[in-house]
């Protein structure tokens, strides 16, 4: 007569161990790819340019992300004004998103939704509010600074509403916001329509009008995330400096790391987010893929560095442009 002998279920503590134990050693394998995987500052090579996105100092670019969105409710003319009437840092590029209104009308906004930043729920009574539904006049009922909140954990914007709002916590017209900055000094900018189809093909030739209107197309880099925009650019306005897509920067990493000598890209910037776990497989943030970038005079641009290890790293090893949500802090880590 054989005896069964129960089998015990796996505890779950046994499971959250294993989990714990696989993220402990994921994250030291990156770590230790992190400190091997960089590059000397003098492996850096120099080259000559004629793209003016392309910096010849040693330094990078500071670029105010969302409009320096960590210090100031993102993309709002306080956020503006507080870059620009600062002592402590300065900015060389305003990076910020677009959006078309109702009334054809292009407002600055990244979600493609209003819930996150503003009191939409409040005010128009729906949560997931889409810009495209309402006019400009409309969304300047809005307070973008609703949910804001500072370094501090505090949120100072939160009670205002209605003709408590002051204008520069409203949603604001790119034509304001450009009109702003050259009022205030000589500034390069990467804008992105967030858009796609017909709208955003409508978006592009609004943005085109403003541009060639204040003569800001040679300082202007254009980004979207929508591979019929990218085509909608490359056939109708060649003049518009633009990134490469996804697919593009994938196109590029295999070109770099095989030295492909006869490249020809339509693009002339590279904008990468570097604080990604990707890392491991593809390594944009080197010396290989920075000097090959640059002999193709193509500027290397890195979205969105807040750690001031990764600032620092960037800054030493020939970054065109760092956009950063603290722009005071890349200012002094450069």
């Amino acid at each position: 007569m054989s005896v069964k002998t129960e089998r015990r279920p796996k505890t779950k503590g046994k499971k959250v161990a294993l989990i714990i134990l696989l993220v402990l050693v994921t994250i030291l394998a990156f770590d230790s790819f992190e400190a091997v995987y960089r590059s000397k500052p003098e492996s850096i090579k120099s080259y000559e340019t004629k793209n003016n996105n392309i910096s010849t100092t040693g330094k990078p670019f500071v670029s105010a992300h969302r409009s320096g969105g960590g210090i100031a409710p993102e993309e709002s003319m306080l956020a503006f004004k507080n870059c620009i009437e600062n002592e402590n840092f300065n900015v060389d590029i305003f990076e910020f998103d677009l959006h078309v209104t109702k009334d054809s009308q292009l407002i600055l906004l990244h979600d493609d939704t209003l819930e996150r930043t503003t009191d939409c729920a409040e005010v128009f009574k729906v949560k997931k509010a889409r810009p495209e539904n309402y006019t400009y006049a409309e969304l300047r009922r809005l307070n973008i600074g609703a949910h804001f909140k500072n370094t501090e954990g505090e949120m100072p914007y939160s009670n205002l509403s209605g003709d408590e709002v002051p204008d520069d916590l409203r949603i604001v017209r790119l034509e304001d916001v450009l009109d702003y900055l050259i009022s205030n000094g000589d500034f390069n900018y990467i804008i992105e329509l967030k858009n796609g189809g017909e709208l955003g093909k409508k978006g592009v030739d609004l943005l085109v009008k403003v541009l060639e209107e204040r003569d800001l197309l040679d300082k202007t880099v254009f980004g979207t995330f929508q591979a019929e925009i990218t085509k909608y650019v490359d056939e109708n306005y060649p003049q518009l400096k633009r990134s490469a897509s996804i697919m593009e920067v994938l196109e590029f990493y295999a070109a770099a790391m095989s030295n492909k000598k006869d490249f020809a890209p339509k693009y002339t910037a590279l904008q990468i987010p570097y604080n990604m776990p990707y890392r491991m497989l593809v390594n944009l943030g080197v010396a290989k893929v920075i000097n090959y970038a640059h002999s193709h005079d193509i500027a290397v641009q890195y979205w969105t560095v807040n750690k001031e290890s990764e600032l620092e790293y960037l800054s030493s090893v020939g970054a065109d442009c760092i956009m950063s949500d603290y722009p005071d802090v890349l200012y002094k880590k450069r």
